[in-house]
């Protein structure tokens, strides 16, 4: 995304405020808390979250589980490229070709090979998107890549000291369940069992809802996004125990912190759509949240910080809106860099009261 296309997102970051590998441990990052009642700043670690919580709310969280999605493969030429299997939209149409990234250019009919020289065969190309066919089971894929995948961390992160096994061991939240997903939900990586364990003492509850994350989460904005208001499809399920809960706190209006934009974005979505619906159980989303944005559920986030121009911005920024905060997100940023915190996937975390 070009910047003039969103130039109210766009801020300055210098290069050290780009983490290239988590906290150690998880929970040791830090932790910035801004309450909008009284604009109140507080700096701290992410585990003492339950000091900030109210008791009376209730944490959702997203189980979904990275695969190692991101390849090198060989063209017949023997020429290398690197492909991100975008498994995330494929779960939805798991009967059809399965859309990729590729680092450079290829033509239909061409068979891209594995190691062990299985190949997919380039079936399309719709703008950036590539789409290949695979012509066994949807399992064996994930072996594969299981094999000879490495997780797709984001481009920003290029000079991580992680190795491969420990890029699959921290590019994934301790309670990662449900496989389908080209990025983490990066704001859940700080939680450990010991902050679950403070939470539950404290009598807050947890719900687990999956949001299979792709390009609507981590790609960049696009005029066409801007101008239909709408964002690249990621599938969604809530398990049973997760819904019940959800259709009781429509009723009583149940304080709800949402970890993660992804969470809150699916939290909004199926909410938009009435009792009795199929779609608030499993269905897809496209919903592109920026102010102004009412928001139905969500009453606290807590989000990572993000890139500039990006829709996450935007909608932790339409939170802030709703929230009717006296600061509003770039000031909140500039406030963290001064305090040098760490921006992006890995880096620190802030949670909006």
């Amino acid at each position: 995304m070009h910047k003039q296309e969103n130039s109210g997102y766009w801020y300055d970051l210098p290069e050290k405020l780009i983490a290239q590998e988590p906290a150690n441990p998880r929970d040791a990052s830090k932790l910035f808390v801004y309450n909008t009642q009284n604009n109140e700043l507080i700096i701290d670690k992410f585990f003492n979250l339950a000091t900030y919580l109210p008791p009376s709310t209730t944490l959702i969280l997203n189980d979904a589980k990275v695969v190692p999605a991101r390849v090198t493969m060989r063209k017949e030429t023997g020429g290398k490229i690197v492909v991100l299997f975008l498994v995330n939209e494929w779960i939805i149409a798991p009967e059809g070709p399965i859309p990729c990234l590729f680092d450079r250019k290829a033509r239909a009919g061409d068979k891209l090979y594995f190691d062990d020289k299985s190949f997919v065969t380039v079936h399309s190309q719709e703008g950036g998107v590539f789409f290949v066919s695979w012509v066994r089971s949807a399992d064996s894929l994930l072996q594969k890549l299981d094999a000879y995948g490495v997780m797709p961390v984001p481009p920003y992160i290029k000079h991580s000291p992680l190795s491969r096994d420990e890029l699959l061991e921290k590019y994934q939240t301790v309670f990662a369940k449900k496989r389908g997903s080209s990025a983490a939900p990066t704001a859940s990586l700080h939680f450990t069992p010991a902050v679950f364990q403070s939470l539950q003492e404290k009598g807050i509850q947890k719900a687990m809802i999956t949001l299979h994350v792709g390009m609507g989460t981590f790609a960049p904005l696009t005029q066409e996004n801007l101008q239909t208001k709408t964002l690249h499809v990621e599938s969604y399920e809530i398990p049973e125990e997760s819904f019940r809960f959800f259709e009781k706190s429509m009723y009583l209006g149940t304080d709800i912190t949402a970890v993660g934009t992804t969470v809150a974005r699916t939290l909004e979505s199926i909410a938009r759509y009435p009792e009795g619906d199929a779609r608030r159980k499993r269905g897809a989303t496209n919903l592109f949240i920026f102010p102004p944005f009412q928001f139905k559920v969500v009453n606290h986030l807590i989000t990572n910080f993000h890139l500039p121009g990006s829709s996450l911005m935007m909608l932790v920024d339409a939170f802030l809106a709703y929230k009717k905060a006296p600061r509003r997100i770039l000031e909140l940023y500039e406030y963290a860099k001064q305090n040098n915190f760490r921006f992006y996937s890995f880096g620190d975390a802030m949670l909006i009261l």
